[in-house]
């Protein structure tokens, strides 16, 4: 994990690449839960015997599942010391690129791409690309603005 001391440690650290989690198993389970706290059953997600012989041979996991998996695969990639709270503060772009196969393990890298000043503090834009390990292509490019307050 890279830690930075305060804000303007961590704003110092704009263009770089912070880091990759962990691995994570995208399981079935996983994904029938996503289904029913969203109330999206389609298919391709949950039906295993109809997903079978669908082109993907298989369920594959919900797009917004792998976007609200970003979290907690980059929980452990860096921490920003001496901050009273960090809050979502929306989305500039998500893009998925390629689909995430149920028993796939994906992990996440993030990027410091901007440092902007807030009245409550300084909003971060960070791009995190979730691989599909031995994937072409990523599963998502997401770059998400997160307000850390001091």
């Amino acid at each position: 994990m890279r830690v930075f001391d305060n804000l303007d440690a961590f704003a110092a650290a704009k263009g770089e690449h912070l880091g990759y989690s962990d691995w994570h198993t995208i399981t079935q389970e996983q994904v029938n839960l996503f289904a029913d706290a969203t109330g999206d059953h389609q298919w391709i997600h949950v039906d295993t015997e109809r997903a079978a012989a669908s082109p993907f041979g298989g369920t594959i996991a919900h797009g917004y599942l792998t976007l609200s998996l970003i979290p907690s695969l980059t929980k452990d990639i860096y921490r920003v010391d001496g901050i009273k709270m960090g809050i979502n503060y929306g989305s500039n772009k998500i893009r998925y690129p390629a689909i995430v196969p149920v028993g796939s393990r994906i992990r996440a890298g993030v990027e410091l791409v901007d440092v902007l000043e807030h009245k409550q503090g300084r909003q971060l834009v960070v791009r995190t690309t979730v691989e599909i390990e031995s994937g072409e292509k990523p599963a998502c490019v997401a770059e998400n603005v997160v307000l850390l307050v001091p």
